[in-house]
C-alpha cells in the first residue's frame, strides 16, 4: 500500500540523491517530469543554504502546479544522513520540517527520533538498505519504505542480487519498496516492478543530463563508459561503493591495487573534506551502458516512459 503523498508520482521512478552532483535545479526538472526528484541535504553548503534550496524547490514547483493544473509535479525527497559523523542532521531536518519534505530518504542509519519528526508533520520516511537484515531494522525503528540498494548501484551499493533482495523483503513487507541497481532504461523499470517495487530508483542515468551539477568531464565520462568500466571498493570512503575506473586512473592510482579504506574516513560533516574525493574520484552504477548522450532531464525521462511502454506493450503481445 503506497502512502498518498506517493501516489503522486505519475511515473514510477524515485531519482536518487547524488552527493554533490543533485541540487535544486536538477531536483526540480525531475518533478516536473513525473518523478520524484531527490537531493543530499549535505549539497547545500554552508547549512544556511538548505533553507534557501528548500525554499525556492518549494515555490517553484507550486508555481508549476498552478500553472499545468494537467500535469502536476511530483513531490520531492531530501535525503538525510543518519551517521555521527554529520553534525548538522539536527539543523537540515529541522529545515525539512519547516518546509514539511513530503519524502524523506534516510541512509547510513536508521533513528526512530528522525521518523518521528518527519511523521510529525505527515512526511514519509524511506531508509535505504543493502540487506534483509538492515530492512528489517530500519522498518522497526518507524521507515514507512524501504529503498533496496542491491548489487550494481552507484554509490555505497550492496552486493545482493535484486532478485534475491526483493524476494526476502516481500516475503515480510508490504508497505513501499524503491529497487536501485543498474536501471538505466525502461525496461529495467518495467522489470523492477515485476520482481514487486513499486518504484525503480535511478541515480547515475542523472548525472548525465544538462541540468545536474558535474563538470563536463564527469558527464562525458558517464557516456563513454560501460559496466566493465565500474570498480567495487571501499578504498575512498571506508564503505564499499561503485567508482568510475578512468577517474581513479585520473586520480594517478591503479585501479586494480587499491587495497581498503578504513571506515573512520567517513565524513558527512559541516566541513568540505567529506567532499574532497567526490570532486576527484566519480561514482556511479553499472547501467550506464544505456547512457548514449547528454540530455536535459524531460528528454531522459521521456526515453524512458516510451521504453518502458513498449516493454509493457511486447509483454502483453507475447
Amino acid at each position: 500500500m503506497l502512502p498518498a503523498v506517493l501516489k503522486k508520482v505519475s511515473f514510477p521512478v524515485i531519482a536518487s540523491p547524488m552527493f554533490i552532483v543533485s541540487t535544486p535545479r536538477l531536483v526540480i526538472e525531475q518533478c516536473k517530469a513525473g518523478i520524484v526528484g531527490s537531493m543530499p541535504a549535505l549539497n547545500a553548503r554552508p547549512a544556511s543554504q538548505v533553507d534557501e534550496w528548500l525554499a525556492e524547490i518549494t515555490e517553484t514547483l507550486a508555481a508549476w502546479d498552478a500553472a499545468h493544473p494537467e500535469q502536476p509535479s511530483a513531490p520531492f525527497a531530501i535525503n538525510q544522513i543518519v551517521h555521527k559523523s554529520n553534525d548538522r542532521l539536527d539543523h537540515d531536518l529541522e529545515m525539512c520540517v519547516k518546509y514539511k519534505v513530503p519524502v524523506i530518504i534516510t541512509s547510513l542509519g536508521a533513528r526512530t527520533d528522525v521518523n518521528d519528526a518527519v511523521h510529525g508533520y505527515g512526511g514519509v520516511v524511506l531508509h535505504d538498505v543493502i540487506n534483509n537484515k538492515f530492512a528489517q531494522k530500519a522498518i522497526e525503528k518507524g521507515a514507512d519504505g524501504l529503498i533496496a540498494v542491491a548489487a550494481g548501484a552507484g554509490g555505497h551499493a550492496g552486493t545482493t542480487s535484486p532478485f534475491a533482495l526483493i524476494q526476502e523483503i516481500r516475503e515480510w513487507f508490504e508497505g513501499p519498496v524503491a529497487l536501485s541497481g543498474a536501471i538505466a532504461n525502461g525496461r529495467s523499470i518495467l522489470a523492477a516492478r515485476a520482481m514487486g517495487a513499486d518504484f525503480a530508483y535511478i541515480g547515475s542515468a542523472f548525472i548525465a543530463t544538462e541540468e545536474a551539477r558535474a563538470v563536463d568531464a564527469y558527464k562525458q565520462m558517464i557516456v563513454d563508459c560501460a559496466s566493465a568500466d565500474v570498480i567495487y571498493t571501499s578504498k575512498f570512503t571506508g564503505v564499499h561503493g561503485n567508482y568510475l575506473r578512468p577517474s581513479i586512473v585520473n586520480a594517478g592510482m591503479d585501479p586494480d591495487a587499491l587495497g581498503n579504506g578504513d571506515p573512520s574516513q567517513m565524513s558527512f560533516g559541516s566541513g568540505e573534506s567529506g567532499g574532497k574525493v567526490w570532486k576527484d574520484i566519480w561514482g556511479c552504477g553499472q547501467g550506464i551502458g544505456a547512457i548514449k548522450k547528454v540530455v536535459p532531464v524531460a528528454e531522459l525521462v521521456a526515453r524512458l516512459r516510451a521504453e518502458y511502454d513498449e516493454a509493457r506493450r511486447q509483454l502483453c503481445q507475447g
